[in-house]
């Protein structure tokens, strides 16, 4: 079934790093915080855009996806799928409720 281990390049590796390297500092450059750039709502979108980007290049590079059978893949695709529909629901339950008066 399996064809043995794939032996990835050091090359590769370096590359991945100075890639995500870049991305931290990429989302540490658009932290409202640091930078005082503010794209309101768009800033969580650029961070969790950064963040999910890095963290498809750890699990194709570092966990060997990209060589291991397809469907691991599907299988952790599937499982992130699940998982943003899960956060998207809480947002959207959270984003729609009335604010709460006190009634005294």
């Amino acid at each position: 079934m399996g064809a043995g281990h794939h032996i990835v390049p050091i090359a590769t590796y370096r590359k991945v790093l100075f890639v995500l390297l870049g991305l931290t500092a990429l989302t540490v450059f658009f932290a409202p915080t640091v930078s005082g750039i503010d794209l309101g709502f768009f800033s969580v979108v650029l961070a969790f855009g950064i963040a999910a980007t890095k963290a498809a290049m750890v699990a194709a590079i570092f966990m060997h996806l990209k060589y291991d059978n397809k469907l691991n893949t599907v299988i952790i695709a599937s499982s992130l799928f699940f998982l943003l529909l899960l956060f998207a629901i809480s947002a959207f339950d959270f984003y729609t409720r009335f604010a709460v008066t006190d009634p005294i």
